[in-house]
């Protein structure tokens, strides 16, 4: 979300496997897609934040008895063994962070500071100005 025409907030969210480190990956490639997008080459970080709610949900399990029985005469006896099978677990929620961002443009005071843009996106960095969108946290 742009606030002026030189900074921005930055939000995203990560799916719990990536971590909160994973989610901060996601929005500093974000950080320097939209400081291209907007027309300018570097960015500095002036303030994050970051949370999560990711939850672990247990499922309910079932119980599966086996057993045998034994019939001597008018007598009979049962041996039994109960086994719980728990449920399978559910992980749900995601990472989330958000980053306050000031751009730069190339030879403005406060410029020599910044992170480039293009350095942070890498040698792909067309193709992922091109999506628009960072979508893994790798």
């Amino acid at each position: 979300m742009r606030t002026s025409a030189s900074t921005a907030i930055i939000q995203s969210s990560a799916a719990p496997v990536c971590g909160g480190i994973g989610a901060a990956r996601v929005a500093e490639k974000q950080a320097a897609i939209e400081t291209l997008k907007a027309g300018y080459d570097r960015y500095i970080i002036y303030d994050a934040a970051a949370s999560n709610d990711v939850r672990v949900t247990q499922m309910p399990g079932s119980y599966q008895t086996n057993g045998i029985a034994t019939v001597y005469g008018n007598m009979a006896t049962i041996n039994a063994n109960t086994q719980y099978i728990p449920g399978p677990t559910i992980v749900s929620g995601g990472h989330h962070q958000a980053l306050g961002v000031k751009m730069f443009k190339e030879g403005e005071p406060g410029a020599a500071q910044a992170i480039p843009a293009r350095d942070t996106l890498g040698p792909d960095w067309q193709k992922l100005l091109k999506e628009g969108t960072v979508h893994t946290c790798t």
